[in-house]
């Protein structure tokens, strides 16, 4: 169902022209899931890569670019809704730009609030979403949330960009099986020279974690815990410290709010 969902709206609500859906199909078993993937195929913009191994969101997405020979790839998660009609136009106008690297959208939760508005580095340790649960038309601090912006790191449940630089920093590294891989990738572009933007004028919907499901059992706690492990290691420093994001402003609670430990360490 999320599948159908999100591939026929894309098909139905998008007006940038030259574009080719690949769906990378991770052992699926169930009947109607297998019935639709044969369907769906009948149309000329769509084609299934079938990957005989356990998930890995990494190497899930390293295998789909290595089989693509398109100028521009778009990481889009299957819990992914179209909105409008220029979404793909949006992403691609940034993602061509010779110092733009990672491309990411406004992301809804289907109440209309907000799941992604780009990612601060720090929060929760190692990184979290801006502005979450905020009303949709949320202006954000300085009105930031109606802006296109550079930021560290987008999600990659909808990121736009060119193939040269995806395959120039090595692609999602697959020691990150389900989290942080995107938080990682970014750092990489971003240290590569290349500038992450994201746009509030790509909308979509994310039923998030609609698929893979949360972090609610003794072995993906253990997963959760080891990657975020990986990030502090690899990354140090650099995640408490994002250039797009006021030191002054909290990682522990709410995002964009004041910190006056952080602001003010020595205050009496």
């Amino acid at each position: 169902d999320l599948l159908r969902t999100c591939v026929d709206s894309i098909l139905a609500r998008t007006d940038y022209p030259n574009y080719e859906i690949v769906i990378v199909d991770n052992q699926s078993v169930q009947p109607e899931t297998l019935e639709y993937l044969a369907s769906v195929t009948s149309d000329a913009r769509v084609r299934v890569l079938r990957y005989h191994a356990p998930f890995n969101f990494s190497d899930i997405n390293n295998y789909a670019v290595g089989q693509v020979e398109s100028e521009l790839v778009g990481l889009i998660n299957n819990d992914i809704e179209t909105i409008h009609a220029g979404w793909l136009s949006e992403l691609v106008s940034h993602a061509l730009q010779p110092d733009v690297g990672a491309v990411g959208a406004m992301l809804y939760y289907p109440d209309d609030t907000i799941q992604h508005a780009g990612v601060i580095l720090g929060i929760g340790g190692v990184a979290g979403h801006a502005y979450p649960r905020r009303r949709r038309g949320y202006s954000g601090q300085m009105n930031r949330a109606h802006l296109a912006q550079n930021l560290s790191c987008v999600t990659a449940a909808c990121l736009v960009i060119r193939r040269s630089i995806y395959q120039q920093v090595g692609g999602l590294d697959p020691a990150l099986t389900v989290a942080f891989n995107d938080v990682d990738f970014c750092l990489r572009v971003r240290e590569a020279g290349y500038f992450n933007v994201w746009t509030p004028f790509a909308e979509l919907y994310h039923h998030e974690s609609a698929s893979r499901g949360y972090e609610d059992s003794p072995e993906k706690l253990a997963r959760f815990h080891g990657e975020i492990a990986y990030m502090q290691r690899r990354w140090g420093e650099a995640l408490q410290n994002d250039p797009a994001y006021n030191r002054n402003l909290t990682l522990r609670g709410d995002p964009f709010s004041l910190d006056l430990e952080r602001a003010a360490p020595d205050f009496p």
